[in-house]
């Protein structure tokens, strides 16, 4: 009779706790759990960031002016209610939301709360907040890597210039009421542009241009300017559908839901708890998500046909196919002998893209640049001789040329190339390595280094072939053009193309490209336009060969039945649309 008291007593007790903690593990099952394969993210702050997991997470911890719509890549309201576009098209004039809380996760109390002001009044997202941002991004001494993309605004490009000092009286920077960025009141923001553009209004969408708390990033009269560390774990503040949550460095970053987000028709509320990233590769990903710990996981190649032919896995199989984005390489041509165009030709017909992208089970082999998926790109099959393939003839034929008149052996000519860290980076290196090893009998040694490392390395130019990629920012071929290769913009420090630093544009190629995408730009007829971008492809991949393209993004990964998500055509995902059933 006592052992079945305590018997009951025990299980009264057991149930009791369970039922206490059940709460708990309901709130972390609506966690959805994923992963990021190289290394730590570099950085959430929207003035930084420069890669695809950055503008991820800050799009979905803050709201641009617009948003691009996940499904069909147009253009929707953000934190814009309404706005209005001048007779000449170079004014744009938009009304906010209201009443839309800057918010920090406390880690104290462990829940999301809004922010106050010195006066203890709840801090509110204004116009006054976006001009912040984009002043922000436009110091010369914040260094950001996409303030270039703003430079179309009337005033922003002298802002954005460094001041040299020399002799005599130092020259001012301007002030930026110079800049056509200014706030009519507290929800009613304009942007002056230098001349109408199809581009403007994504211009203004862009992260680099949201909203940022000056409060904590340069301090006021009751908080420390915490400069960079503002976007650390305790610290972030945000406004959109989610915040974050807790970043531990080379571990994990998950952000949570906003309580405080009003939710729009556009920009609902979350319906998940949050988004767990845990900074793993590949197959300890997958690893996880076999044991039940993930909820979504790419499929390394040496699993893909055990996972693809498993009926029990056939409902999680996804494909990302319309993730809009090209993965290529970058040929040093100040380093020898990647300095001579005949060796950087021999590379690109040297590299069977086919097999590669049979090799690493993703991609679709890519013989241009632009993804075709983008406005005014153009399409292979209105331009099948576009770009470089498979030639291994071609390319022995330019490695005999170079070494008869260098007086070598082909063995005798080394390239290193570098990578960013992760499986399926290795196994593409590796696989190129052997191509051009067998092919070409050329020595090719690898280097690698995890991304935010690499990214500096990249920009050194102390290796012969970069590995790289870009994912659309807004769905046009002017995205892939102007906004990467040209003097000033993304790549330049990358490529030096069409010399280090910029300091000469006088060769004719470069020349010819910047005036046929800027051409490109303004061009309204469709066949014209993408005439113009087969153009600027041809010079840059076929005659110049700075760049040789692999392959554009299409892969298949593993996500759990019970996630509900839309399809993304652009490679972006907008978790607050997400359920887990």
């Amino acid at each position: 009779m006592i052992n079945r008291k305590l018997l009951l007593l025990f299980s009264i007790t057991l149930i009791s706790l369970m039922l206490i903690a059940m709460p708990v593990f309901a709130d972390e099952a609506k966690y959805f759990r994923t992963y990021f394969g190289s290394g730590d993210i570099p950085s959430i702050d929207q003035a930084l960031v420069t890669d695809f997991i950055g503008i991820q997470l800050v799009d979905e911890m803050t709201v641009g002016i617009m948003r691009q719509n996940e499904t069909t890549g147009l253009l929707e309201p953000g934190m814009a209610t309404e706005y209005s576009v001048s007779d000449d098209g170079r004014v744009y004039t938009f009304k906010l939301l209201q009443n839309v809380p800057w918010v920090r996760y406390n880690p104290e109390t462990k829940a999301v709360e809004e922010v106050k002001d010195c006066d203890g009044n709840v801090r509110y997202v204004t116009a006054h907040d976006f001009v912040y941002g984009a002043e922000r991004t436009l110091r010369p001494e914040t260094a950001s890597g996409y303030a270039y993309v703003a430079n179309l605004i009337e005033g922003a490009e002298a802002y954005n210039t460094p001041v040299e000092e020399g002799e005599g009286t130092p020259v001012a920077r301007p002030d930026f009421s110079t800049v056509g960025i200014k706030a009519l009141d507290d929800f009613t923001i304009e942007y002056t542009f230098k001349e109408a553009g199809v581009f403007n209004l994504n211009i203004l969408s862009m992260w680099m241009l949201h909203a940022m708390p000056s409060w904590i990033i340069d301090g006021d009269a009751c908080n420390e300017a915490l400069g960079e560390r503002w976007t650390e774990t305790g610290f972030y503040q945000g406004y959109g559908p989610f915040t974050l949550e807790e970043w531990v460095h080379d571990s994990h970053l998950t952000i949570i839901a906003n309580p405080f987000w009003p939710g729009t028709e556009f920009v609902p509320k979350p319906k998940i708890a949050g988004v767990h990233y845990s900074l793993i590769d590949t197959s300890a990903a997958l690893a996880e998500y076999e044991a039940g710990n993930m909820d979504e996981a790419g499929i390394p190649s040496a699993d893909y046909d055990r996972i693809t032919s498993d009926p029990a896995l056939k409902d999680q199989i996804k494909s990302s196919t319309d993730s809009v984005g090209t993965e290529f390489l970058i040929y040093n041509e100040w380093l020898p002998p990647t300095d001579d165009v005949r060796i950087r030709k021999a590379l690109s017909l040297a590299v069977d893209k086919e097999a590669v992208v049979k090799t690493l089970k993703e991609g679709i082999a890519a013989p241009f640049y632009i993804h075709p998926g983008v406005d005014g790109a153009p399409k292979v099959e209105d331009y099948p001789d576009l770009g470089i393939m498979y030639d291994p003839e071609a390319a022995k034929a330019l490695i005999d040329e170079y070494c008869k008149e260098k007086g070598i052996q082909p063995k005798d000519i080394v390239v290193t190339y570098n990578f960013n860290t992760s499986e399926s980076r290795k196994m593409l290196a590796e696989t190129i390595q052997y191509m051009w090893q067998n092919t070409l009998g050329i020595t090719v040694n690898l280097k690698n280094s995890e991304w935010a490392v690499y990214k500096v390395e990249r920009q050194q130019g102390l290796d012969n072939v970069y590995r790289s990629t870009w994912v659309q920012d807004y769905m046009d071929a002017n995205n892939f053009t102007a906004d990467v290769f040209l003097c000033g913009t993304a790549y330049q420090a990358v490529t030096d193309w069409p010399s280090k630093d910029c300091t000469d544009k006088s060769n004719p190629a470069y020349i010819e490209y910047e005036e046929v995408v800027k051409k490109a730009g303004k061009e309204t007829d469709p066949k014209a336009r993408a005439a113009l971008y087969a153009r600027s492809d041809e010079i840059i991949i076929e005659e110049e060969a700075i760049i040789n393209p692999i392959y554009w993004y299409s892969s298949l990964v593993l996500r759990k039945p019970n996630i509900i998500a839309p399809e993304t055509l652009t490679g972006y995902a907008h978790w607050e649309k997400w359920e887990i059933k």
